[in-house]
């Protein structure tokens, strides 16, 4: 046996070792109902003035007309008040970063810059349960990293002893935590240095662009995403120097370029998604727009019937950003995302406002020559598998729940140097791939002792799926105690029942579900609730049904407000009666 050594609430924890192999797998559940009515088809009767931008630019930065302030949410009056981006833009968090704690607190205006404006610059201030602290997220597009960039971030954290360390997120990202006030002037310098940015990965703006994981390495692959990710990270940020075009969007926005049948990038759950696709000979994606999670509703992409050239994948992104910021919802903060603007306008009245802003007035309607094969098995990507270059490996190692530490991440850069080409890959699942191992290393890597002691290749079958958001032991947000959590139910579950296919399971500790729960095959949202003894205690409403993959669906509730402490129990009970699972004592009494 090895040993987990997590640093959460909890110390450590026991796994076994599996064997494991690059082999297909598709997991079956029974088909629940649509967890959100679909949006309108058509073009919806929509007023005139309705259609006219909502913004306007001055002095270099897109504001809120005066006419369409009443009834905004109160973020929007933080916009208006002070724009975030002159935060960076125009140095401003040079004085900010100057200023105590206790001097921001006396101004209204300071301390929003401190728990709002900031996430324009990646910076998430810990108010609830880290006082002082904040959480860095970075820009990673296609998930792909250096080990400079990692010995970096490494460096970063270490000084923050206790308070320091960084996850893997399911946006194929890195979030570092720890981080004060003080610092953040020389981090962003030292981040730009190795060629990272922050900037515009919060709050009202475009996430990290998801890839595939295994682009340019994979014998299968459909086309190479990382120069499309690549492309869009730096159109969305103007090279990381900042873009205020596309940073006063309604609400957050997602996107993907899809690269594999395998569909690791969920093309589902974004705002838009390019899906590969020839016509007429040409290559290209097919389009998908409005998937999305949110405490008030949750809904899956439909398509625009719309196909792009694969190099003009820029226009069509800008047209679509254009229409969700001049037109989307600025009122109830639940209803901003932008599905809520399609189900207004209808999809065909959506299209035609995208057309509106493209540069020759026009948009070619979708391919039926989809290249991904909606019969294709996922495949696992743990353990050593052959790159389509000759002689050349890649090796998927299970990261618990995400979390890494300082050392550890030292130690993946030296491997990836050591052994590969000094890259490292992310996952939106929160594990790390380290591609082109000569052949002839692969035995030594598989031997290192981090391989063998903290981030296996082989982890147990139950810990390849499952997920986990920071829980409350460091978001404000979260009602639950998670990544620890999840962890020591899933061991527990472990020693109890067999399955032969991996279950995926997702933990996030409040309804905003940063942990993806609509996707897995069983799910778990933070609750509190009571238990048999009538005290109030943490609890999860359990999801089950979400689906991956060609056949993508979105899970729903199965069973709300379960204490955690019976959680146990119920999982054991599901992987029987709807995984195949077996009970070990019954699969011992049989031997």
């Amino acid at each position: 046996m090895s040993s987990l050594s997590v640093r959460f609430l909890a110390p450590s924890l026991l796994t076994n070792s599996s064997n494991n192999r690059f082999k297909s797998t598709r997991l079956q559940a029974t088909t629940p109902p649509q967890t959100a009515a679909p949006p309108s088809s058509g073009a919806a009767e929509v007023d005139a003035l309705r259609l006219e931008p909502r913004v306007e630019e001055k002095d270099g930065y897109f504001i809120l007309k005066e006419k369409f302030r009443q009834g905004i949410n109160p973020q929007e009056k933080v916009k208006i008040e002070k724009e975030p981006m002159k935060l960076f833009m125009e140095n401003g968090i040079e004085d900010l970063a100057k200023i105590s704690l206790e001097e921001i607190e006396k101004s209204k205006l300071t301390k929003e810059d401190i728990d709002v404006r900031l996430k324009w610059l990646g910076l998430f201030h810990r108010r609830k349960h880290h006082y002082g602290r904040f959480m860095m997220r970075l820009k990673l597009p296609n998930g792909v990293t250096t080990s400079a960039q990692t010995r970096y971030l490494a460096s970063v954290i270490r000084k923050y002893g206790e308070d320091g360390c960084a996850d893997v997120t399911t946006r194929q990202n890195w979030q570092i935590r720890g981080v004060v006030l003080p610092d953040v002037p020389e981090i962003l310098k030292g981040l730009d240095d190795v060629g990272l940015t922050s900037l515009q990965s919060g709050m009202d703006n475009v996430r990290n662009p998801v890839g595939n994981p295994l682009a340019g390495i994979d014998p299968h692959e459909i086309v190479d995403t990382r120069s499309y990710c690549n492309l869009l990270s730096q159109y969305i940020t103007a090279n990381s120097r900042g873009n205020p075009a596309f940073t006063n969007l309604p609400r957050k926005w997602n996107v993907c370029v899809i690269g594999s049948h395998d569909l690791y990038e969920h093309p589902h759950i974004n705002d838009l998604a390019y899906m590969p696709a020839t016509k007429n000979g040409r290559f290209g994606f097919n389009l998908l727009v409005g998937g999305f999670f949110s405490p008030k509703r949750c809904a899956e992409a439909i398509p625009l019937d719309a196909w792009v050239p694969g190099d003009d994948i820029l226009p069509v992104c800008k047209a679509v950003l254009e229409t969700f910021r001049d037109l989307g919802f600025r009122g109830n903060r639940q209803k901003t995302r932008m599905m809520w603007l399609i189900d207004e306008l209808g999809i065909e009245g959506f299209r035609e406002e995208i057309v509106k802003r493209m540069p020759q007035l026009s948009l070619e309607r979708a391919s039926s020559e989809d290249l991904v094969d909606a019969q294709w098995e996922r495949r696992d990507y743990f353990g050593a598998h052959p790159q389509k270059q000759e002689g050349l490996s890649f090796v998927g190692i299970h990261i618990p729940v995400g979390r890494i530490q300082a050392d550890d991440m030292d130690e993946l850069a030296r491997l990836a140097d050591e052994y590969g080409s000094g890259e490292l890959r992310l996952t939106v699942e929160q594990n790390i791939i380290i591609p082109n191992i000569a052949n002839s290393k692969l035995e030594a890597l598989l031997n290192e002792p981090l391989l063998k002691n903290r981030f296996s290749p082989e982890p147990p079958i139950l810990m390849k799926g499952l997920v986990a958001c920071t829980g409350n032991q460091f978001c404000g947000q979260a009602i639950i105690e998670t990544k620890a959590r999840a962890l020591k139910v899933t061991e527990e579950v472990g020693r109890l029942v067999s399955v032969v296919k991996p279950v995926r399971m997702h933990w996030t500790g409040c309804p905003n579900t940063c942990g993806q729960v609509q996707v897995a095959d069983i799910g778990f949202m933070g609750c509190m609730t009571r238990n048999k003894d009538g005290k109030v205690v943490e609890g999860a409403d359990v999801f089950l049904g979400g689906r991956i993959g060609s056949d993508s669906h979105l899970g729903e509730i199965y069973k709300k407000s379960v204490p955690c402490e019976d959680l146990v129990p119920l999982v054991v009970d599901l992987l029987v009666e709807k995984f195949g699972g077996v009970l070990r004592e019954r699969e011992e009494s049989e031997d």
